[in-house]
């Protein structure tokens, strides 16, 4: 990773734990600027290995699913595999496109040096994330390059089925059915990553 890259995340990062106590109250985070991504969207048929899936902490302010996002999907309805790379700071595809009705396994890995998460929402619901992901990170149970298993607690598991959540080397998957048309987002909602344009569109048609 390149020292501008390292600068960048860091400096995010700071930004991001110095407005801990305003953030967590408010539940509101900084618009970033578009969504940076290496390679154009491919579809891949068949079905992909099941990944370990690293869990963090959250609150569940998030987890109210709403039409426009979809619903947990059967692995035994998936009739396409989509393979995701997470690095510092963007995924491998820019945009997603899928079908209404259609039911996707998506095989997320993090070869970052850094947390990063899979999360399917509307962009209010990556809003209000962002501050649960906060609070994670001001507990101890998040860190920028680990979650610490030991520090969750109260009920707070990262393991809505509409995202994942993984340290650097790990695999893991969300297995999603889209029941209604519109245009949704992909996104990392670490504290500075959405910020810094880790974020995608996903249109269903």
């Amino acid at each position: 990773m390149s020292n501008l890259n390292s600068t960048i995340i860091v400096g995010a990062l700071t930004v991001a734990l110095s407005a801990g106590a305003a953030f967590a109250e408010t539940g509101n985070a900084g618009h970033g600027h578009g969504a940076h991504g290496a390679a154009a969207e491919k579809a891949e048929t068949g079905h992909g290995a099941h990944g370990g899936g690293g869990h963090g902490a959250h609150g569940g302010g998030h987890a109210t699913m709403n039409v426009a996002v979809g619903e947990k999907g059967d692995p035994a309805d998936a009739r396409r595999t989509m393979h995701v790379i997470m690095t510092d700071n963007e995924y491998s595809r820019r945009s997603i496109t899928v079908t209404k009705g259609e039911t996707v396994r998506f095989i997320v890995e993090n070869k970052g040096e850094f947390v990063h998460e899979f999360n399917i929402g509307t962009a209010e619901m990556h809003k209000g994330h962002q501050a649960e992901m906060m609070t994670m990170m001001e507990s101890g149970a998040l860190e920028a390059d680990k979650i610490v298993h030991a520090k969750m607690g109260g009920g707070m598991m990262h393991d809505d089925p509409n995202s994942v959540l993984l340290e650097p080397g790990q695999q893991g998957e969300v297995v999603w059915k889209f029941v209604q048309s519109g245009e949704i987002e992909f996104a990392c909602n670490v504290p500075g990553h959405y910020e810094a344009g880790m974020r995608g569109k996903l249109k269903i048609r």
